[in-house]
């Protein structure tokens, strides 16, 4: 990858995305613009940040450089995305915007900035180790070229998906609201040990191996979802104690639920 590339915001994400092609020497740093909005975050990266890259608070003169970047990262927070300087004219139609912003819409964005190709991610926190899940959705006119050099932003840290823009709000819910479901979920099991006697690092902790260990067994095993929750089941006995009252409490409808509350709030960004 030898285009310059900005980014827009340098949160937890936006690192995570750059810092392993700056690892693997597919960027260069002095090719990597960056712009922040506080002169926290300024001195931040450049006492802090393992990289010496081009670093401006966006309130400078010289942030304007990044619209000279054929490739732009939008990793702001959404509701600062109206904030964004009217600087995107300065390029023709070959910049590329990705945006990583929750719920704004291809439409948005196109509209926002007129004079690039926009495309719309969706990406997760475990992507800060590795872990990710990116779903991307194309704006018109992407060429091949644009195509793989977005795939290879992601692919480093996550697996790649890509949907009709329709998928990503219940993607976004899946996979980037997700994890704090789980956490929830893991919190309240681990509460549980609490209250039977366990020591509450020791209870988190079974919990999460546990989790581990069911995941790798499904994977490897190649057993359906099903099919464990019959192989633990046992008639009369303690598992099936446990999920009379998860099903008494409406605990599956709680969590079908939660997605779809989550993927209508995120429609409503747009």
């Amino acid at each position: 990858m030898t285009h310059k590339i900005a980014i827009i915001g340098f949160g937890n994400i936006a690192k995570a995305i750059v810092t392993p092609l700056l690892d693997k020497k597919l960027i260069q740093p002095e090719n990597v613009y960056c712009v922040v909005n506080s002169e926290k975050s300024l001195e931040n990266i450049k006492k802090n940040y393992k990289y010496k890259i081009n670093v401006y608070k966006s309130s400078s003169k010289d942030s304007k450089v990044i619209w000279d970047c054929q490739v732009k990262l939008l990793s702001i927070k959404p509701q600062n995305f109206n904030d964004i300087s009217e600087l995107h004219d300065i390029k023709g139609k070959d910049s590329l915007l990705v945006s990583i912003l929750a719920g704004v819409s291809l439409n948005r964005l196109t509209q926002k900035f007129p004079n690039h190709k926009c495309v719309r991610v969706v990406t997760n926190i475990p992507i800060t180790v590795g872990k990710g899940l990116t779903g991307i959705a194309w704006g018109e006119e992407i060429t091949k070229d644009q195509k793989q050099m977005t795939k290879k932003l992601f692919e480093n840290t996550s697996k790649v998906y890509e949907f009709s823009e329709d998928y990503l709000d219940t993607f976004l819910a899946l996979t980037s609201s997700g994890p704090a479901i789980i956490a929830l979920i893991i919190e309240a099991l681990s509460d549980g040990g609490l209250s039977g006697g366990l020591p509450k690092k020791l209870s988190e902790e079974l919990v999460i191996e546990m989790i581990i260990g069911t995941i790798i067994l499904i994977k490897e095993s190649k057993i359906t979802i099903s099919e464990l929750k019959n192989l633990v089941t046992s008639p009369g006995g303690t598992t099936i104690s446990a999920l009379r009252v998860l099903e008494k409490k409406s605990i599956r409808s709680a969590l079908i639920e939660s997605i779809v509350s989550a993927s209508n709030r995120s429609k409503e960004f747009r």
